[in-house]
């Protein structure tokens, strides 16, 4: 990691720990909302779908310059056998475009679907999208962080580091929101409330 991304993700961080954004994050109990987004091949891929096959997680992924927000995608990539052995689907949403996306999985050698979430509505659904200020939008450029040409469009928002356990309910059954890109939980911390959702079916 550059120091300079260093420095864009120390000061945001430090933003959204101020500003209370995190306390507007849906959280365990709460209903999912309902999403539709293209994958990084263009194609639609709806959150009703995969939960008629069993619990969704969830993870939002700020996009290919985070080193940090990388490292957690391939963990959760590496962890993905674990967790469709107990009926649930991954998915990361991210505020990139579909080709961006398309050469993040490239890049990172993910197999896990990136979604498109332009402009960060569904990342505001749960309560995790925030809006970098216009001091920190000249740190992120001249970081090399051109966020309006990741993205397509000029909102300069991105979605807090994020994950959510969705049951087949469409229940929060775990969330984990937290501004510091690189402070992130093992993700085989997530098993267990997969085991239980599992055996929950089974009953």
């Amino acid at each position: 990691m550059t120091t300079d991304i260093t420095i864009a993700l120390a000061q945001a961080a430090e933003y959204l720990k101020a500003s209370g954004q995190t306390e507007k994050a849906l959280t365990a109990g709460q209903r999912a909302p309902d999403f539709s987004l293209p994958n990084q091949d263009g194609e639609k891929t709806s959150s009703a779908s995969i939960l008629r096959r069993g619990p969704l997680l969830v993870t939002f992924y700020s996009g290919s310059w985070c080193p940090g927000c990388n490292l957690s995608l391939t963990a959760l990539e590496e962890l993905r056998p674990l967790i469709e052995a107990r009926g649930a689907s991954l998915v990361a949403i991210s505020p990139q475009t579909v080709k961006e996306n398309a050469r993040t999985r490239r890049t990172t050698q993910v197999t896990l679907p990136i979604l498109c979430d332009k402009g960060g509505r569904i990342a505001l659904q749960f309560g995790v999208r925030w809006r970098i200020p216009e001091v920190l939008q000249t740190l992120h450029l001249e970081s090399g962080i051109d966020l309006p040409s990741l993205h397509g469009e000029d909102s300069w928002t991105l979605p807090i580091p994020a994950r959510f356990v969705v049951d087949q309910d469409g229940v929060i059954a775990y969330s984990e929101v937290d501004p510091d890109q690189t402070h992130r939980s093992n993700p085989s911390d997530l098993l267990p409330i997969l085991d239980r959702l599992w055996s929950a079916r089974g009953a």
